[in-house]
């Protein structure tokens, strides 16, 4: 015998306050995973669509600026590096820039879904790292064939690469999550990204190695401790040992780089979620 609605009925859903690690609400990203590939694909089309070359631009753009370091830093600086040298570290710088600018503005070029539509809202910025696999894997063939043609055969120290392009990908995306939320209230984070990401390009070792294999230095004894501050010279600098072999490789700041990385995305993370909140309303 029931004694009341109150007391027979128990509620479908109960909405607390949600802290700690269950504010970032995982279980109901992966409920939208489909979403997420969706938007992905979408991300892929619209990019290349009514363009001349197409998917082409995926190889096109590390190829134009593997040439140029080649250039300025194998040609008219007299530095140590080669094509395919260059060519490997803007495989890596690719994919984590590419995180950055697209994840940054994912918010605002979708406004029309964030004020309509219920969704993770983390999902829009997500959605461009899965796509950056897409263009990656198109970069990773190219890369091979280089390898080919250079003679550069590769051993099993490629089994790391998905190690290194992760830890890339865990920076960037944390980076694009913070910047992404600012983006809503304030506008002109759009514009200063790409000016601080082209800045880092040139302080990162993406055209030239930090040590060479005869022992040579690029980067002097003195400055390096400050230099590898910067955790993409440690992550590039795996990546390319990676695939090529022959780079010496600077394991103490390879782990500093890994958990530098894996901070920043639980730090991009923990303020995407605090800021998510008033994304309807500013959008």
């Amino acid at each position: 015998m029931e004694t009341g609605p109150a007391q027979s009925r128990k509620p479908y859903l109960v909405i607390r306050p949600a802290t700690g690690w269950a504010a970032l609400e995982l279980r109901e990203l992966w409920q939208f995973r489909d979403l997420v590939v969706t938007l992905a694909g979408r991300d892929v089309k619209l990019r290349y669509r009514q363009t001349a070359l197409g998917v082409a631009w995926v190889v096109l753009q590390p190829l134009v600026g593997a040439a140029a370091f080649t250039l300025v830093f194998g040609v008219l600086a007299k530095l140590p590096t080669n094509f395919l040298i260059a060519y490997a570290g803007m495989l890596g710088w690719t994919a984590f820039s590419t995180t950055i600018n697209k994840g940054s503005t994912s918010l605002v070029g979708n406004a029309h879904l964030v004020s309509k539509v219920y969704f993770p809202r983390m999902a829009m910025p997500l959605s461009t790292v899965l796509s950056t696999f897409i263009d990656f894997a198109v970069g990773l063939i190219v890369m091979f064939v280089l390898m080919a043609v250079y003679h550069a055969a590769p051993g099993v120290r490629l089994a790391l690469l998905p190690v290194w392009l992760l830890l890339l990908l865990a920076l960037g995306t944390g980076v694009a999550l913070f910047a992404s939320a600012l983006t809503v209230s304030y506008r002109d984070v759009q514009f200063v990204i790409p000016v601080l990401v082209q800045v880092l390009q040139y302080v990162s070792p993406v055209g030239y190695r930090v040590a060479n294999p005869d022992g040579t230095r690029t980067v002097p004894m003195w400055l390096l401790p400050y230099y590898m501050l910067n955790p993409l010279a440690g992550l590039i600098e795996a990546f390319r040992w990676s695939l090529l072999g022959d780079e010496p490789v600077h394991w103490m700041y390879v782990a500093y780089a890994a958990v530098v990385s894996i901070l920043m995305l639980l730090l991009g993370a923990a303020a995407f979620k605090r800021m998510e909140r008033k994304f309807a309303d500013v959008i």
